[in-house]
């Protein structure tokens, strides 16, 4: 998988930190020591996670050095590691496992999550949130697209359709793990300006890791006829804007 272009990720930077503050505002933990970001970012929320515990040693962890290079910008005494959230394991046991939009990008959610919880102190939490937009057509064009004939041997094998299990394989997984489980989903009306603003959304997630299988000459074509299927399922409203609606997952297990 290429890098991330963490640009063209915070293009809609207002509309992708909300999710995360949703989650943070859920965790009920009065103090804090350790706590890790996994797939931190560029570390905006890392930031926000060391002001709410400013006593606590926050460490993000992400594996991409485009990202971690962003984190620069946060003064906020966050220490950062380069890591493969599949490998990674904490120095030390850790008060607050958080995670915001990472997560389904790791295959193997039925070890992940209960290695995760492991990390854990007695009272200490896990908080994830993950997209669940897969079955709606900012993605599945994607998918439908990869299929045409011109890309559907390179594509195919790469695509990432339905990462995110259903709600009830994560609560039957954490609750025997758990002292308490509280699980929600929410769908986002994200307002967006701009031409093709799903697009350019799906340009800052989704689509560099599939393109990355295209040489870079046929990216355009690509995009094209994946935009020709969006516009159509996301037309501008009457004011030029654009309704995107997003669904998302949210877990915060306490062991």
């Amino acid at each position: 998988m290429t890098d991330w272009n963490p640009t063209q990720y915070l293009r809609y930077g207002n509309e992708r930190i909300r999710p995360a503050l949703d989650l943070m505002g859920r965790i009920n933990l009065d103090s804090a020591e350790i706590i890790y970001d996994l797939g931190c970012g560029t570390g905006t929320i890392t930031g926000i996670l060391k002001e709410r515990w400013p006593q606590a040693a926050v460490t993000g962890v992400d594996s991409s050095p485009n990202m971690l290079e962003r984190t620069q910008d946060v003064q906020s005494g966050v220490m950062w590691e380069h890591a493969d959230l599949n490998k990674w394991v904490p120095s030390e046991p850790a008060d607050l496992i958080y995670s915001n939009a990472a997560f389904h990008w790791l295959d193997g959610h039925d070890a992940l999550f209960p290695r995760l919880m492991s990390f854990l102190k007695d009272g200490g939490v896990l908080a994830v949130q993950m997209p669940e937009n897969w079955n709606a057509p900012s993605h599945a064009n994607i998918a439908a697209t990869a299929r045409e004939s011109k890309w559907a041997e390179r594509l195919v094998p790469h695509l990432m359709e339905n990462p995110v299990a259903d709600p009830n394989f994560y609560y039957d997984m954490l609750s025997p793990l758990s002292t308490s489980l509280d699980m929600w989903e929410s769908i986002y009306m994200h307002i967006l300006n701009g031409d093709d603003p799903v697009v350019e959304w799906t340009k800052g997630t989704v689509l560099p890791p599939l393109l990355s299988h295209l040489p870079e000459e046929e990216h355009e074509e690509f995009i094209s006829s994946y935009g020709m299927k969006v516009s159509k399922a996301y037309p501008k409203r009457s004011d030029g804007k654009t309704i995107l609606p997003f669904r998302r997952l949210f877990m915060v297990a306490v062991k």
